[in-house]
């Protein structure tokens, strides 16, 4: 089931992300695990649609709802936080309870996501998202990315993928709903290879999974290995190919939050064609309902 449909069957209406920055890092970039970053991470953490931390969570949704609402007919419609940003959950309880009952006071708010890593949820973060999910549902999304580990080495996940598969197990014990981030396309990946990691995150207990495209950005290291024609990015062609080849694995119940994504076009290296994600999605849909999927 693709996201607009699940979210209006679950809501009633249509409802839309606003994308906030925390203020958080990651433990890829502070020295614990590396200082580096994920080789595909830009300097935003993946959060270059949201805010300047400095700004209060807030303010963050009062701006992204006007944003949003420029854009949109007149009718009912809901929201939801999304702590997008860096590692959303890599802090003191202290602050995660902060920002997180902030984003929720906004009645306007019906569910709270929250991007992470599986290895950076304590049980103190567990027991918080808990009781918060009492109030508004909550949406934890892991950074997966891919099963194979000698991908994971080249990314610098800097985790194995049984923490994954433990994550989920405490997440889905405690009732929380979680979302898997995939990126397609990734260096010496097969076709075969990411249906694996598409098979696998279906049958890994998950409620959702957002089927993400390679992009290279400027600054990121993977941009010095494309620079030095180390790989090649999917073409449009293959990229949609694929992407309802993975959907035909999913399990019916499973919810595709994403089936492409669009980069920061001030940085984005390649593949250009993705800077159109009106054609892309269009495509996509085209060839899905060729193949009766949806």
């Amino acid at each position: 089931m693709l996201l607009n449909e699940y979210l209006r069957d679950r809501f009633g209406h249509k409802v839309y992300k606003v994308a906030i920055n925390g203020g958080f890092t990651c433990p890829n970039r502070d020295g614990t695990l590396d200082s580096r970053g994920c080789i595909f991470c830009s300097g935003r953490g993946s959060g270059e649609f949201s805010c300047d931390s400095s700004v209060s969570v807030t303010d963050q949704i009062e701006n992204g709802i006007k944003r949003i609402e420029k854009k949109l007919p007149s009718g009912e419609v809901g929201y939801i936080a999304y702590f997008q940003a860096f590692t959303n959950t890599y802090a003191p309880v202290s602050k995660l309870e902060r920002l997180y009952m902030e984003a929720i006071s906004d009645p306007r708010i019906e569910v709270l996501s929250v991007a992470t890593r599986p290895d950076c949820i304590s049980n103190e973060a567990l027991k918080l998202l808990e009781e918060i999910n009492k109030v508004k549902p909550v949406w934890v999304e892991l950074g997966l990315q891919t099963i194979h580990e000698k991908s994971a080495s080249y990314i610098r996940r800097g985790y194995k993928l049984p923490v994954y598969d433990e994550a989920v197990k405490r997440l889905s014990n405690s009732g929380i709903e979680v979302i898997t981030h995939v990126i397609l396309g990734l260096p010496g990946e097969t076709h075969d290879e990411m249906l694996e990691t598409v098979r696998y995150v279906g049958h890994s207990g998950v409620q959702g999974i957002k089927l993400q495209l390679l992009h290279v950005l400027r600054g990121t290291d993977l941009a010095v290995d494309f620079e030095k024609g180390l790989f090649e990015c999917m073409t449009m062609e293959e990229y949609v190919s694929l992407v309802c080849d993975c959907i035909e694995l999913l399990p019916e119940d499973i919810v595709i939050h994403r089936m492409t994504g669009d980069g920061d076009k001030s940085i984005l290296i390649a593949p250009l064609w993705s800077g159109d994600k009106k054609r892309v999605l269009n495509a996509l849909n085209k060839e899905l309902k060729e193949r009766c999927l949806i």
